[in-house]
């Protein structure tokens, strides 16, 4: 009798997924070996421009230009999609003359480009066309070129658009990231285009999230132990920040009282806190505060400059809120 396993290896559904993911797999990797050779020039041409990228495609060809305008966007290079078909009934003055036309075809012949390529053709708007025809109208009319290569499509009849829209999809990807690289777009500037939900919060900075003016318990290092403990109660983070001057000079936690209960109301600030604690600086991301408290097994952290200045307390519920987890 056959296994559960051997009949689910032969299932007929099975045998399709894996044979369409290798053949857009092996498309893929013929696209790396053959990258276009405007691809290079692209790139500059878009890091020149004082425009957008407007990305416009139809059917298929639209659906991945919409993705491929957004990933730019999200990613430093302004963009905006416009509808093929909506261009010529109005949506061209969506375009100037200080923009860039990615214009998508894989046939290269699609006939609700016309009116776009002939606005590019006829105010000087530079056009880069996507396709996989390099003797198609739209290719020969396009300012640059990137010709996705010769690969069949992964559906039975070779006609439904699958290799062809995961090939331009990830030549839209290879694109954002090369302007990414060459703008210097780091997860900071990312954070700013991604502020909502689990992304933004797993991109936020410590900076803000943290505690600061008067909700930061903070007292000097000669304050009595009986005026700190009511700071600490009336701030709530559990911990207090003890300096000297404006510089830190020790931190006391839930841990520190407990270890120094014995006289505790004897002994001041200074003498109770500990010299040596863990902080962080403002500009770190929460994530890595988080994971920080996880390892030391603590609550809180005091935040400090790069002069060992406290600018804010971060603490693990303010975190657990925000989503960072």
């Amino acid at each position: 009798m056959a296994s559960l396993s051997d009949t689910t290896q032969t299932d007929p559904a099975l045998d399709a997924a894996r044979r369409v993911l290798r053949t857009e797999a092996d498309a893929l990797q013929l696209l790396a070996e053959q990258m276009p050779m405007d691809f290079a020039a692209v790139v500059e041409l878009i890091l020149r421009a004082q425009g957008r990228v407007v990305v416009s495609g139809i059917g298929k060809s639209g659906h991945v230009g919409r993705k491929i305008s957004a990933t730019l966007a999200s990613t430093g290079t302004p963009s905006h999609f416009v509808h093929a078909a909506e261009a010529s009934h109005g949506d061209l003055g969506m375009i100037t003359r200080e923009d860039i036309c990615l214009l998508i075809s894989n046939s290269g012949e699609t006939s609700e480009l016309r009116d776009l390529v002939a606005h590019t053709r006829r105010f000087s708007i530079p056009m880069v066309a996507i396709s996989s025809k390099p003797a198609s109208t739209l290719m020969k009319a396009a300012d640059h070129r990137l010709t996705l290569p010769a690969a069949p499509e992964a559906c039975a009849i070779g006609m439904a658009p699958t290799t062809s829209t995961t090939l331009t999809m990830a030549l839209g990807d290879a694109l954002a990231v090369a302007l990414m690289e060459q703008r210097g777009f780091l997860a900071e500037d990312f954070r700013i285009f991604h502020p909502g939900g689990k992304l933004g919060a797993q991109m936020a900075t410590v900076a803000q999230l943290m505690h600061v003016g008067a909700e930061l318990p903070l007292v000097d290092a000669a304050t009595p132990m009986s005026e700190t403990l009511i700071e600490m109660t009336s701030k709530g983070l559990g911990i207090a920040a003890v300096v000297t001057g404006d510089r830190l000079a020790g931190v006391i936690s839930d841990g520190d009282l407990r270890r120094k209960m014995e006289e505790l109301m004897t002994h001041t600030a200074g003498e109770v806190a500990n010299p040596d604690p863990v902080t962080v600086p403002p500009d770190m991301l929460a994530a890595q505060a988080l994971a920080l408290m996880n390892a030391r097994k603590i609550n809180a952290l005091v935040v400090v400059d790069a002069e060992g200045r406290p600018e804010g307390v971060i603490h693990v519920h303010d975190l657990l809120r925000a989503g960072v987890v």
